[in-house]
């Protein structure tokens, strides 16, 4: 399943730019960064449970907000997107 993940951490504190950057390594590790806060991730059920329970070891819940958006397999999933990126097929063959 391709999953979203947004979050907006407080970074007005050191604590809250050391969260944001371990926050963004969570994600790295999972899936591609699409927009700043927005990452694009192809897991299992598994897989986004620990990326969840990841998450919600590093945000603070009082001060930041992180969201996670399960889009369904089939189609009728779209994304559009304009501009510069570009994006890693999650269906093609693996090149290292």
């Amino acid at each position: 399943m391709r999953v979203i993940v947004c979050y907006d951490v407080n970074t007005e504190t050191r604590e809250g730019r050391r969260r944001l950057r371990r926050v963004a390594k969570v994600c790295e590790g999972v899936g591609q960064r699409v927009q700043k806060s927005v990452f694009e991730c192809q897991v299992d059920l598994a897989q986004m449970e620990e990326l969840e329970r990841r998450l919600l070891a590093e945000i603070d819940l009082a001060q930041d907000n992180l969201r996670l958006y399960r889009l369904p397999d089939t189609r009728g999933c779209e994304v559009r997107q304009h501009g510069i990126f570009r994006s890693l097929d999650f269906e093609g063959p693996l090149v290292l």
